[in-house]
């Protein structure tokens, strides 16, 4: 949160950003365990491949590695070499739906990177979401659970989501959990030979409170029917 500026502004009358009142440099994400009703979001161990390998890389299913940095992996040995990378580059958690067909296995990932601590700036990354998982509740819990831990537990002032400006499903979903869309980096990256358009989302504390409560309302049981289907739209939630 912000304050305006007052006694602070500089002799010089040049325009400056609002006081940010009682700030200090937050502690870093850790490997921590999150639960909730429909997902357990833990931190991706070697253990999780096997699991992974059947839920995101069956190449008799959609290939959900169009927009990553390396090809759907063939073999478990070829995921394994992948998932290493990403769990030492950045603080990577698995993602355990409690019910469906993946119930108790690792259907997904995601990861908190681009960690700045001084800033309060955290973004959630290289989110991979498999076979029971992709376009469940478990899915959107997943994220509610990191944000609420990034926000509320460890105090940070930004959450982020980047996506490959073509990746419409990345962007949709983003748009969906409320996160507003900032722009795109044009020309950003190099991925497997080709340009990358980067879209910037993101979620600030001072818009947490309303997002965190629409996510709770549309998480609740009783939004849901005897089959599982919601009652009412998430983004209505968040409407209002």
């Amino acid at each position: 949160m912000v304050t305006q500026s007052s006694e602070q502004d500089p002799p010089t009358g040049d325009p400056v950003g609002d006081v940010v009142a009682g700030w200090s440099p937050r502690q870093p994400p850790q490997p921590v365990t999150l639960t909730g009703a429909h997902v357990t979001v833990q931190p991706l161990t070697s253990a999780r491949y096997a699991d992974l390998f059947a839920t995101t890389c069956d190449p008799d299913g959609p290939d959900l590695w169009t927009y990553r940095p390396v090809e759907r992996p063939r073999t478990l040995a070829e995921l394994w070499m992948h998932l290493a990378g990403v769990a030492e580059a950045d603080l990577t958690f698995a993602l355990v739906p409690a019910t469906g067909p993946s119930a108790g296995r690792a259907a997904g990932i995601a990861s908190l990177a681009r960690v700045e601590p001084a800033h309060g700036q955290i973004e959630v990354a290289g989110v991979l979401l498999g076979t029971g998982l992709a376009r469940t509740t478990a899915a959107t819990e997943a994220i509610h659970l990191l944000m609420r831990y990034a926000f509320d537990d460890l105090g940070y002032r930004r959450f982020e989501w980047k996506c490959d400006s073509l990746n419409e499903a990345s962007r949709r979903a983003a748009l969906r959990l409320g996160f507003g869309h900032e722009g795109r980096f044009r020309q950003h990256l190099v991925v497997k030979g080709r340009n990358r358009d980067t879209d910037w989302f993101s979620v600030i504390d001072a818009e947490w409170p309303r997002v965190r409560d629409g996510h709770r309302a549309w998480l609740a049981a009783d939004n849901f029917d005897a089959e599982g289907r919601q009652r009412r739209s998430l983004a209505s939630y968040l409407a209002g």
